[in-house]
């Protein structure tokens, strides 16, 4: 956490902002979770605790943070964007559940090998990617079947 921290305050400095304790606060909680989180659902959390720092302000934030390298903006198809912190060169992949919106991360390096493999056989040199898989998860299925 500590890398982002300085990786957002180097960023920050840049572009000529200010250091806030709401920006920090914001930051600190955004690290430490491992949730894909939306605005609201960020601006929620933070709220409970400190119910002067506003939705605006939330929002700023992640997007700042988006705009230094240190989260993502993903989109899974349900009208939110969510953020999702960036920690160095851990990929993962998501499972996404179409029925209540659950978000499981995984790594197959089955997967990983097949990418790479379909790359080199188009002369193709992979940057980047994402792969989603859209689904139900496993608590929507029993519900589903009782």
């Amino acid at each position: 956490m500590r890398e982002e921290i300085a990786i957002f305050n180097e960023c920050a400095k840049r572009k000529g902002l200010k250091s806030t304790s709401q920006r920090a606060l914001i930051l600190k909680t955004f690290l430490g979770s491992t949730s894909h989180y939306s605005t609201e659902e960020l601006y929620l959390k933070i709220r409970k605790n400190n119910p002067k720092i506003g939705y605006a302000t939330v929002h700023r934030a992640l997007k700042l943070f988006a705009e230094c390298g240190i989260a993502t903006e993903l989109d899974f198809g349900d009208g939110q964007t969510r953020f999702e912190p960036l920690r160095g060169d851990q990929h993962h992949d998501h499972l996404v559940c179409t029925s209540c919106g659950s978000i499981i991360e995984f790594t197959e390096p089955k997967i990983e090998e097949l990418q790479e493999l379909v790359a080199a056989k188009y002369g193709f040199k992979i940057n980047r990617h994402r792969h989603e898989l859209y689904g139900i998860c496993a608590n929507c299925t029993a519900i589903a079947s009782n």
